[in-house]
């Protein structure tokens, strides 16, 4: 995301949003008023970034008899994992652990390297 107008915490929020697997590939106006609402509660970078890694993982490894999930359309959709990491805090170290666990479901670098390999970006979601 490369928006100079946003500020730094919205910035990082929306790219980290951007960069996970099976969400869309742009953001709204609804997905800013998100990141906007996070920042004025002061929720942590590492909580957030946590949840978001958190909710693709379960996402990914779930049972493939399973039907599958509708994609990925808001910010919000990450909501109930960010209160659940705030009300039971996770140890420093979890994010790094959860960007490991990803990097083995997708074969790439998450957090604003590149663009997953193995599972693709949503390009049904109605952002285009």
């Amino acid at each position: 995301m490369k928006d100079s107008n946003l500020p730094e915490y919205l910035r990082v929020v929306l790219s980290l949003y951007l960069e996970l697997p099976e969400t869309p590939l742009r953001v709204t106006a609804q997905d800013q008023y998100h990141a906007r609402q996070l920042q004025q509660r002061g929720v942590p970078l590492t909580v957030i970034e946590s949840a978001f890694l958190l909710a693709s993982l379960r996402r990914l490894t779930r049972p493939t008899d399973c039907p599958p999930l509708s994609p990925i359309r808001s910010l919000a959709y990450f909501q109930p994992v960010i209160e659940e990491l705030l009300s039971n805090p996770a140890p420093d170290e979890y994010v790094e652990y959860l960007r490991h666990k990803l990097k083995h479901f997708t074969g790439d670098k998450i957090a604003g390297k590149t663009q997953p390999a193995k599972v693709q970006k949503n390009k049904d979601s109605d952002d285009r």
